[in-house]
């Protein structure tokens, strides 16, 4: 990738899910444009390739933000300043109706989805409030924003990552920290969706039949994430922003 921007020069942002997908697109950019990048991500061996194939400054951190000691092993490797937060880990349920939904799966899906998201940004908060700068991304997703999108695990994890992020943006943009979203609809990633369930296929299937847009790259996610973190975005916050060819206007 070739960028004649650097909007990101001396700056610090982590980034969640970095091994693959949109989190990987999302490294690699804030990389070409300057940024040191805290590259998470659950699968070690993504990292390094990431790490082989990426100019510019990234810092690999192979940790689960479900995980309390992921949090710390991810503050520890970014250091004292850190210039923004990229929540891009996520992962999908089976389409699971909620009369279906197994608890192992609830609990793995909101930890990561939700939980592990809040516990990272409530562990940067402190040092941008001190500074009184700092910018917060979320993905979030389409299904966020109507129940025809997902199981209901997942769905329930997008709509409550839209509340964490205005509520965030509500209590610390005055004090310099912006928090925003990005709401893809589908994306060419890694992230396994299988139906788990004969009744969630048949009430779905219609409907992603008819509604669903064009695949989006995840370059196309990474330049919305970029430019919220960046200073171009300055007066934006607690913004969700449909990234969906279009999803949200149907």
């Amino acid at each position: 990738m070739t960028l004649s921007s650097q909007r990101f020069n001396g700056r610090t942002v982590i980034v969640t899910g970095a091994g693959a997908g949109i989190g990987r697109a999302t490294a690699e950019r804030l990389a070409a444009e300057g940024c040191r990048v805290i590259a998470v991500d659950v699968s070690a061996d993504r990292l390094t390739a990431l790490a082989d194939e990426v100019g510019g400054e990234v810092v690999t951190v192979s940790a689960d933000i479900a995980d309390a000691a992921g949090i710390e092993a991810i503050m520890a490797a970014a250091g004292e300043r850190i210039d923004g937060l990229a929540n891009v880990a996520g992962i999908m349920d089976g389409f699971e109706p909620t009369a279906e939904i197994a608890d192992a799966t609830w609990e793995r899906v909101l930890g990561v989805n939700l939980t592990g998201m809040m516990r990272l940004t409530r562990a940067v908060l402190p040092g941008m409030i001190d500074r009184g700068a700092g910018s917060i991304v979320n993905v979030g997703s389409e299904a966020g924003q109507r129940g025809s999108a997902a199981g209901t695990p997942y769905t329930t994890s997008k709509h409550a990552v839209n509340g964490f992020t205005v509520s965030t943006a509500f209590f610390y943009t005055p004090k310099g920290v912006r928090c925003n979203a990005v709401a893809p609809g589908p994306v060419a990633t890694s992230i396994e969706a299988p139906f788990r369930s004969e009744w969630a296929q048949t009430r779905l299937g219609p409907f992603f039949q008819t509604n669903l847009p064009p695949v989006a790259q995840p370059s196309q996610l990474a330049a919305a994430i970029t430019w919220l973190l960046s200073d171009d975005a300055s007066n934006v916050s607690g913004a969700v922003i449909p990234v969906d060819g279009g999803w949200a206007a149907i």
